[in-house]
């Protein structure tokens, strides 16, 4: 049994993940603070490829870093190669769940009470430390929630992925991409085998996020 797209796949999630979770916080916070007018253009922008199918993502992706267009010829004369490469799997599944991230941490951060952050400064407090030991601690069930969601939804990801890095036995094949090549070749076995391991663990996602919720809930409660 070749593991091989599951071990990709999770491979592929955990680094996205990693990688929205740093982005989206860092936009959620800075963009939460702007004007409504700025703010909605730039939540537009960065919400985009979470309304857009996922082949026009991939679309984009290619025409930004194709080795034929100006940014992916000049990433490839320094080594750098996004297309048909595992790597070029984590790029789409960054931007896809990005939007999940970012949204859910500025909803965190709009309802954190900014009394604390103001009377932590009144005690001399550095907006470092407010950020890291007052705000991020009152909002981590929204953080969590946010990054588990992103998670998800770059282990699912097939369009984007499929159209900047193909399937590549032992290379670049995921979970969602092995799933349509077994069925293009009426494997249906093979195609339901890696469908039953798609959905086990995104049932085990959506109970770490009902958990969380209902933490949340009763942490508010209390």
């Amino acid at each position: 049994m070749d593991w091989f797209p599951l071990w990709n796949s999770l491979r592929i999630a955990a680094i996205g993940s990693v990688i929205v979770f740093f982005l989206g916080i860092l936009a959620a916070y800075y963009i939460a603070r702007l004007p409504r007018v700025l703010k909605g253009v730039l939540d537009v922008v960065l919400t985009l490829p979470l309304v857009l199918p996922p082949t026009v993502v991939g679309y984009c992706l290619l025409l930004i870093f194709g080795p034929k267009h100006p940014v992916g010829a000049f990433l490839s004369t320094i080594g750098i190669r996004f297309v048909m490469t595992w790597y070029g799997g984590v790029l789409a599944a960054t931007v896809v769940a990005f939007p999940l991230m970012y949204r859910t941490a500025r909803g965190a951060f709009e309802s954190f009470d900014e009394t604390l952050a103001y009377s932590a400064k009144t005690l001399g407090l550095s907006n470092t430390f407010i950020f890291w030991r007052i705000r991020m601690p009152y909002c981590r069930q929204g953080i969590l929630a946010g990054i588990v969601l992103a998670f998800a939804r770059a282990l699912g990801e097939y369009g984007a992925t499929s159209m900047l890095i193909g399937y590549t036995p032992g290379r670049t094949a995921t979970i969602s991409t092995t799933v349509y090549q077994l069925w293009r070749t009426d494997d249906d076995a093979g195609a339901l085998f890696w469908v039953l391991i798609n959905l086990a663990i995104s049932a085990i996602v959506l109970l770490a996020v009902n958990l969380l919720e209902r933490r949340n809930g009763w942490r508010k409660r209390v």
